[in-house]
Order: structure tokens, then sequence, then C-alpha cells
């Protein structure tokens, strides 16, 4: 970059601060003092060179009845975002999902200045719910970068705004899990199955998974034999987990932290998770999974006008709530969802994949074709494809 150049970032929530620190990392290297960082973000961005107009934590809320308590101070937070967006006229607006607060954002700030280049990074699901806002998005979008590889098709086809596939976060911490391969190679005798449980992140998973998991453990127990099962617990919801225990047929070690979780991916033979985003993990890591989920009362309600929209068949052939299937295009990974989410049928899916038979070498092969599928068209840097994204509609990439 010849001149220096602002760029205005919002993030609202953990995920998308981890994304805008990994952007500005990127771009300060190739341009060190060429870039001016400002607006809205957490600790990572923070650390990168941020100074956050106010604590990300007042933006950071989910679920209906958390935003509707804190609503008039977000509603103030959109006014403040976006009146000091259009005051500090960036040369980029970087919106960083959390799209309730960033397209409100994007709306002010494009009917104020016209002009005002604006990038959303990460795509609402508007290939499984509510097609018609990839057209919304399209009249206050420049450029929207995508986390999965299908996204810009979708887009176009939906008349979305220009999409470029910028890769996963997760694909830049492979180096975290690659030297932890899992086993491959059949159980030798007398050798006990590791099995690693994930109940989810939320209160609301937790609560509705931990009874079908437990005794989906106590059948696979009858089915196999001793296995010994290792639970991942992210710290806010851990004593929600030990609370539910106590009926438990196995119990599991309780672990906590990211490296303690990729050590237990590393010695897993299986996993058995709630659907989200550590099926992707798993994907990554090459561990055979069984994956469930059960709704709420508004979850079943939205459940019906959940699909993958006729025009999008084509590149997204199969309907899955879960992204690794989407990726591959095929049902590689069981799911059992709601109703579908009973102990006896997640025990026989275990039970099927820790054998050394079909069903595991398909998850296997399926998820070399999804790590191929994850790669493909990036630079090697984890990072660069968003950075050069940006630089191009500075109209500056090196």
């Amino acid at each position: 970059m010849t001149a220096s150049k602002r760029i205005f970032l919002v993030a609202g929530e953990t995920s998308g601060d981890h994304l805008g620190a990994d952007l500005m990392t990127a771009l300060g290297r190739r341009h060190a003092g060429a870039i001016e960082f400002c607006g809205v973000g957490g600790p990572a961005m923070a650390a990168a060179g941020l100074t956050s107009l106010f604590p990300m934590s007042d933006i950071a809320v989910m679920g209906l009845w958390p935003v509707l308590e804190r609503l008039p101070l977000i509603l103030r937070r959109i006014r403040e975002t976006a009146d000091a967006a259009i005051a500090a006229r960036p040369d980029l607006l970087v919106l960083i999902d959390s799209p309730d607060f960033c397209h409100r954002v994007a709306k002010r700030v494009k009917k104020a200045r016209p002009d005002q280049k604006i990038v959303l990074y990460v795509s609402p699901t508007v290939w499984a719910w509510r097609p018609g806002r990839a057209r919304k998005i399209a009249a206050f979008t420049d450029r929207l970068l995508a986390l999965l590889p299908f996204e810009p098709a979708a887009h176009l086809i939906l008349g979305g705004p220009p999409t470029v596939y910028v890769g996963h976060p997760f694909l830049g911490r492979l180096g975290e899990v690659r030297p932890l391969a899992p086993r491959r190679a059949p159980l030798g005798a007398g050798q006990r199955p590791v099995v690693v449980v994930l109940p989810g992140s939320r209160r609301s998973e937790v609560t509705r998974l931990m009874e079908p998991f437990g005794i989906a453990l106590g059948r696979l127990v009858d089915a196999v034999g001793p296995v010994e099962v290792i639970l991942p617990a992210v710290e806010h919801v851990r004593a929600e987990i030990e609370a539910r225990l106590a009926g438990w047929p196995v119990q599991p070690t309780i672990v906590t932290g990211e490296a303690a979780k990729f050590a237990a991916f590393a010695r897993a033979d299986a996993a058995l998770a709630a659907s989200g985003t550590v099926t992707l993990e798993l994907a990554f890591a090459g561990v055979p999974m069984v994956a469930a989920y059960r709704l709420d009362a508004l979850g079943r309600l939205m459940k019906r006008f959940i699909d993958v929209p006729a025009a999008l068949r084509e590149i997204l052939p199969v309907r899955s709530a879960l992204l690794p299937n989407l990726v591959v295009g095929e049902k590689a990974v069981p799911e059992f969802i709601d109703e579908d989410c009973r102990p006896e049928a997640l025990a026989d899916a275990l039970a099927a994949i820790l054998r050394d038979g079909p069903a595991r070498a398909a998850q296997i092969a399926a998820f070399e074709r999804f790590e191929a599928r994850m790669r493909e068209g990036l630079p090697a840097a984890a990072g660069a494809a968003a950075a050069d994204a940006v630089a191009d509609l500075l109209g500056s990439r090196d």
C-alpha cells in the first residue's frame, strides 16, 4: 500500500473477535504502519491493536430473552457504531458475523454514505434458512467473505453479493491437531475403545442431551464391552454437566481447554457430539462420529421452514444439519435430530463406527474429501485469502 488506509471493523462475539484479530494481524504483517484500525471488538482484536468503542460484551448476547433484556443497550450501540463509522470515513468497513447487529449498522452507514465500501465476513445461512436474505444483503455489501466452499456459488444463484471463499478459521489450527492423529487401525484384543462425548457449549444443549447421551453410552457398553469416555467441557457449562452425570452408567473423565480437547481427539476412536461447529473440528481431526440434537419448542416450529432451497440442490444435494455432510455432499456422518435422538439409535450408530468395518472406513474416507474441498483454491497460509480479498477491495493487493 502506498498510502495509509483506515479500516473500521465490527465484531460482536468471540468467534468474530478471533476472525477480526487474524485479519488485522495478516494485514498488519503485510503493510506495517500503512493501515489504521478502529471499531468494535473483543480482547483478541485489542491484542492486535484495536481500541474498541465500547466493550464487546455489551452486544455479545444470544437467545431471545437475553437479547430482549438488553435490547435498549443493543439498539443504542447500533446507533453509536454506525455514527462512529460514518464519522471515521474509513476506506473500508468490515462487519464480522453477528448479522442482527452488523447488518443494521451496515444499512445505516450505507444510507448516510452510499459510496462506503462494506465487507461482510461470514455468510448468513441463506442456503438453509430465508434464502431471500442473499438479495437483501447484496444491497449494502460490496464483498462477502465466506467460510464454506459452497457459499460463493450459493450467493451467485440466490442473487447475493460478490462472494469469496476464504477458508474456515480452524484450518489455521490444524497444526495443533495434526500431530495427534486418531487411531485408524483395528482395536487390539482387550483394548478399551475411547469415546469422546461433546454435549454442547450452551446450557440449553447440555440440559437436553446429557440424558440421552448417558443412556446411549450404557447401551454401547452392553453391545461392545467397556469403553473409556472423555468429556471435553466448556468451563461455563461444566457445573451443569457434572450435575447431570450422576445417572450415567459410564463416568467420563472431564477435561477443559482447547489443548485438552484436541488431546482427547487424538486418543478418540469415535465421538458422540452435539450438532454444531465441533463436528467441523472432528471432521478435520479425522475422528468418526455420531451427531445429535434436541430442539426446544421454537426450534421445532422453525424446523419446518429450514431446508435447502430448490435452486441450490445441485450444489447442496443432501439435506443435513451438519456442515461436514453439506461440504462433502453426502450423509457421511449419521445425525439424529430431535425425535430421532433416541439412545438406542445413538448406541447402534456408535457401535458401527467403533468396529473396523464399512461404516468407520466410509467416514474416514469422507473426511479426507472434506479437508481437500475445504482447502481447495486457498493459499497455504491460514487467513491469507481473507487478507487478499480485503486488499483487493482497497485496490492495493501486493
